[in-house]
């Protein structure tokens, strides 16, 4: 009766003609689809809740677009994701000048910004889960084109905004919308890219979300017509550059952006009464899922807490630049304070290039070792020096020449390049990573949501606290904590490189055991 194995398969043979087959045995013929459990009883037909299995994945899915649709694709996706990070950090070089505004202090306005970026978090727990009901197609009635003109509306509201109290309100409000382009953007790339070709695109659609926070400052001050927005220009005029952005991103995605998905889930809500499909709705949707998810699979939890440890730093040293580089090279404008956001910048787009070849580069090299087999957790071993080695030094270096006057401008700006760098060698890794981990049991969604929620709480976090923590204890001793975070989590990332296989098998194997247990008292409460 339990016949069927929802397992996630730890290897994946890549065999000559390019298809892939797991090495579990209960495999569906191509073009067939995996069904939920039906458990019949006397009264009712009652269906396996939270199992819906979509469409086993195989070369068909792959090759349902051109090269050059994929590539519009992409580049769609990897514009629309950038802007929400962008709008996260576009202020930073402006911060004291809308407190002026609204007639209070800075800390209050960085305090927005956290708010911001953990609205972020939290709308990743709903994107995911619920593109899988209403699919990624661009109609107005559908969530990606409503979050698109969302976010373009809030934002023209934010640069309206007549008090503080509406500015917050509709700050927050824009990021609730600006999560989704990076949590669809992820399984949009893992619809129409086969596993072993998706690491390059995914590092180009989510760079945004590293690149972003780095160049908003930039933005923030950059040149427009005959003056600097923040120097010269009311603040708001960074908000109605960003809402143009946004606007031209929503017709983008009306317009060229096709429907990837291939099931959605949807069709399970067909025949059902009202009741009955809320509550099915609710099963897919509520955050719970997501937070049981984490917390059942170690291997998941551990690559979570990496990526929000490398955003913390990341948002840790982009907040208070203005506040520690100014004063330290006796600098004055924000324009001046700006140009320094170009060197982690720079290492951001630089490693963009390279990253995710690099990860497909060490994947390939284990198929090899392993004569054709393959497990997601070979991409992790390609990043793993960079988090416990290089991103560490590079911190310890900014921080302490930082604190004690050491060496002059070229010091920081080296060293948040190079660090910017290493961490687009880790990303593409951990993104793809979270997209094969649950791709076979069509939880990969969940995944990147779960993923992108521990970033943001983790940047929210960074932002929150990077001011208050660098007056109490320095520059040098802040960098440090955030150097022997980076090393700690690294070391959970090297374990779940050796043991993941094994911590998600018996965790499969804990959880399917609990289900079948569980529906065999409920057939014998019906007999």
């Amino acid at each position: 009766m339990f016949d069927q194995k929802f397992l996630n398969s730890s290897s994946t043979l890549v065999v000559p003609n390019g298809r892939q087959s797991s090495r579990h045995e209960h495999r569906p013929p191509l073009n067939s689809t995996i069904t939920l459990i039906q458990a019949t009883t006397h009264d009712s037909d009652r269906t396996l809740p939270h199992e819906s299995i979509p469409e086993e994945v195989h070369d068909d899915q792959y090759n349902r677009f051109s090269p050059t649709r994929k590539i519009t694709v992409v580049i769609i996706l990897s514009y629309s994701a950038i802007l929400g990070p962008i709008s996260s950090t576009a202020i930073l070089a402006s911060v004291p000048e809308i407190a002026r505004t609204f007639e209070t202090d800075a800390d209050i306005i960085t305090a927005s910004n956290a708010l911001y970026l953990a609205s972020m978090g939290i709308a990743a727990l709903l994107w995911g889960p619920l593109s899988q009901i209403s699919g990624r197609r661009p109609l107005l009635s559908q969530i990606l084109i409503a979050s698109s003109i969302l976010f373009f509306l809030f934002t023209v509201a934010t640069a309206l905004s007549p008090n503080l109290e509406a500015y917050f309100i509709f700050r927050i409000c824009a990021a609730f919308q600006g999560t989704a382009f990076l949590v669809l953007g992820s399984a949009t790339v893992g619809d129409i890219y086969e596993p072993m070709s998706r690491a390059l695109p995914l590092g180009w659609v989510l760079s945004g979300s590293v690149t972003g926070p780095a160049l908003g400052p930039f933005l923030g001050v950059c040149l427009i017509h005959n003056g600097v927005v923040a120097t010269f220009r009311p603040w708001r005029c960074i908000f109605w550059l960003l809402a143009a952005l946004n606007g031209f991103a929503a017709v983008l995605i009306l317009i060229f952006f096709p429907e990837t998905i291939s099931h959605k889930l949807n069709t399970h809500f067909k025949g059902k009464s009202l009741p009955q499909q809320t509550k099915q709705l609710w099963s897919h949707i509520s955050p719970l899922r997501i937070a049981r998810l984490v917390f059942s699979y170690p291997n998941i939890f551990l690559t979570s807490l990496t990526a929000g440890a490398l955003v913390w730093n990341q948002y840790a040293l982009l907040t208070p630049i203005r506040y520690v580089l100014n004063p330290r090279f006796h600098l004055e404008s924000p324009i001046e304070a700006g140009l320094f956001y170009l060197g982690p910048g720079g290492g951001y787009i630089f490693g963009t290039f390279f990253g995710g070849r690099w990860a497909d580069l060490v994947a390939r090299k284990y198929i090899r070792i392993r004569n054709g087999r393959r497990i997601p957790e070979d991409r992790l071993r390609s990043c793993v020096s960079f988090i416990l080695f290089a991103i560490p030094a590079c911190i310890l270096v900014y921080g302490w020449t930082v604190d004690k006057e050491v060496g002059g401008i070229p010091v920081p700006v080296v060293a948040m390049f190079i660090q910017g760098v290493a961490t687009m060698f880790c990303f593409p890794s951990l993104n793809t990573y979270g997209l094969d981990v649950m791709q076979e049991s069509g939880r990969s969604e969940e995944v990147v949501a779960a993923n992108f929620v521990c970033r943001y709480m983790f940047a929210a976090l960074g932002s929150g606290v990077v001011l208050p923590a660098l007056e109490a204890m320095g520059v040098g001793w802040f960098s440090t904590i955030s150097a022997l975070l980076l090393v700690a989590v690294g070391g959970g990332l090297y374990l779940t490189a050796e043991y993941g296989p094994r911590w998600r098998e018996a965790v499969d194997a804990k959880l399917q055991f609990k289900k079948e247990e569980k529906w065999k008292r409920k057939s014998a409460s019906h007999v």
